[in-house]
């Protein structure tokens, strides 16, 4: 596990806590977030739709600016940027999308920049939209930017720009809906969209009517492209039967564009924040059985509910999150995944991962890991309870029938602390198989030790291992003259040879099922990912077998005693038969 970890941090997949590694590779549904996952979160200010007609932000000259120019204020002031020194020189520091406000107000040079802000109402995924208020010299005004749907109902005024700089005119259902069909145009194009509001503050006015008798300046529209790698990452879980469902605040219009641009669904069944309010839990989890399926402007405590809702239907769930409200239903799923870059601490706090570049890519990168994970723990597994087997039966074998034993603890210990040690944990560090993430996800009840792997490893693996063991022992017995009930002194040379033989062709036979151990499927002779440290610790293994057998120090430590070129050679064929015979149960197993 902690070496998956590490790989998982090179591919930028931090893992906070440790069984979170395993549990990702059985995954079946991951609830993700829009913006920063799926897309670039590099989001640029393009489209403007103000009173009469909608403005290319990108063409706008300073002299076209001026007619409108509390649209830009607003967008330079209501914000909770901060700023900082960066490399080269100051830099502003927070939401992407603010930033992006900033800049547009910056570069239109449009709007006074004198005011000095005294007092915020802040964002909150209920209300769905922020306010400050800002003080220049006499005048105390409020900046109000939100949804389009939550900002525009609470204006009783809308800003026509002109040449002269504007008039305020009320505000008339007719330029209403016209804005509301503005929205729907611009998020039809994926574009996410805000309404930008102000009113004049009177410094009685009490703070629940603030946000009331608004002045609509305009609404912006604001571009945050897919990233390149996440369309290939969507088909990827795809075809490992992983489900994704987006769930964001974003217009619904916007999230069904994005969703089709990125391959994830070509024509989803869109679920409001409104619509899912009115939903009992059963309409939810019948809901949740669509084909394709996605959320839009809904709430922290909506996200937390999805959750639960596919875990009652048995979902094993992933859920990404960035914000405070977020914390609860990263906790709640099976596998929380915070933001890195734009994350907070709460977020990062309650989550099992963190992705240090806020990538979809990223998650499936983990999850390709996380399958990885269990099967090198089968594998490790299988090769270290195979050598169980050829260690047990001397001892049985020397209780049940008397004869001198086979194998002696120091030389078990040599086994399982020495020679097995360094193979082993290669296998534990196998890379992720070509077709890992073309196969479905596992069963939540699949058991890590099953009968499959107790009877591969005792009954067929093992049983070969130790019948190579007690033949090597007793042909050097035989060799050297041994008669059955006759009993050897431990220093005898003879016993000292026999149980090096068992000791050997337990190493040698091990040495082949480290190949045979990494797959229970696939042939050892197939293509495979080149893992170097299998090679290492066959290298290690084998050395550190020829110095237990072949110097004084190895023989006093271990008692053992050189053999010759003719023991090596009857173990040799058992390696050759354990292989043949896996290869045939494999090949049975694949033609089934």
């Amino acid at each position: 596990l902690a070496m998956a970890t590490q790989r998982m941090a090179k591919r930028n997949a931090l893992i906070r806590h440790l069984p979170a590694a395993e549990t990702l590779g059985s995954a079946t549904v991951i609830v993700t977030d829009k913006t920063g996952t799926l897309t670039e979160n590099r989001m640029q200010a393009v489209r403007a739709h103000w009173l009469g007609g909608s403005v290319d932000l990108g063409a706008l000259a300073p002299a076209a600016a001026a007619a409108n120019p509390a649209f830009f204020e607003i967008a330079r002031h209501c914000h909770g940027l901060r700023q900082v020194n960066g490399e080269n020189g100051p830099a502003l520091r927070g939401d992407p999308m603010e930033i992006a406000l900033v800049e547009m107000a910056s570069d239109a040079q449009a709007g006074d920049t004198r005011k000095v802000r005294s007092d915020e109402l802040p964002f909150d995924s209920e209300r769905r939209r922020m306010s400050t208020v800002h003080e220049g010299g006499t005048e105390r005004v409020l900046y109000c930017k939100g949804a389009v749907e939550a900002v525009v109902p609470l204006c009783s005024a809308v800003f026509a720009p002109g040449a002269d700089g504007g008039r305020v005119e009320p505000m008339s259902e007719a330029s209403a809906r016209d804005f509301l069909a503005a929205q729907d145009k611009m998020a039809e194009h994926g574009l996410r969209v805000l309404a930008l509001a102000y009113r004049s503050l009177p410094v009685d006015a009490v703070r629940a009517v603030w946000e009331t008798e608004l002045v609509l300046a305009g609404i912006v529209g604001l571009r945050d492209p897919p990233r390149a790698e996440v369309s290939q990452a969507i088909a990827t879980c795809r075809d490992a039967g992983i489900r994704v469902i987006m769930v964001t605040g974003d217009h619904p219009h916007t999230a069904d564009a994005i969703a089709r641009e990125i391959g994830l669904a070509a024509a989803a069944r869109i679920v409001t924040g409104h619509t899912l309010a009115h939903w009992s839990d059963t309409q939810l989890q019948l809901a949740l059985d669509t084909a394709e399926i996605l959320f839009a402007r809904v709430s922290a405590q909506q996200k937390l509910r999805i959750v639960e809702a596919l875990q009652r239907k048995g979902h094993i769930v992933a859920a990404t999150g960035d914000g405070v409200n977020d914390a609860p239903a990263l906790k709640r799923a099976d596998i929380g995944i915070a933001m890195g870059v734009v994350g907070t601490d709460v977020a990062r706090d309650a989550a099992d991962m963190v992705l240090l570049d806020d990538n979809f890519a990223s998650i499936v990168a983990a999850v390709e890991e996380g399958r990885a994970i269990f099967g090198n723990i089968r594998k490790f597994l299988t090769y270290i309870l195979t050598s169980n087997i050829p260690e047990i039966v001397p001892y049985l074998a020397f209780v049940l029938f008397r004869i001198p034993l086979p194998l002696t603890v120091i030389q078990i210990l040599a086994v399982d602390l020495g020679t097995d040690m360094v193979p082993a944990l290669a296998l534990g560090a196998e890379r992720p198989a070509p077709d890992t993430m073309r196969r479905p996800p596992r069963s939540r009840d699949e058991r890590l030790v099953d009968w499959k792997l107790i009877v591969r490893a005792y009954l067929w693996l093992g049983i070969m291992e130790a019948t190579a063991a007690m033949a090597a022992f007793f042909s050097v017995l035989a060799a050297g003259g041994w008669q059955y009930g006759e009993r050897l002194a431990p220093s005898d040379p003879l016993y000292l040879q026999a149980t090096t033989a068992c000791l050997a062709s337990i190493i040698v036979m091990q040495v082949v099922n480290v190949f045979l151990c990494r797959d229970p499927r696939a042939s050892a002779f197939g293509a495979k990912p080149v893992n170097p440290l299998i090679y290492a610790g066959i290298a290690f293994e084998l050395a550190l077998m020829l110095a237990i057998i072949y110097t004084w120090p190895g023989n006093a430590l271990v008692g053992t005693a050189p053999i010759g070129i003719e023991t090596w050679l009857f173990i040799l064929p058992f390696a050759v038969a354990m292989l043949l015979l896996e290869e045939g149960r494999k090949w049975w197993l694949r033609r089934r």
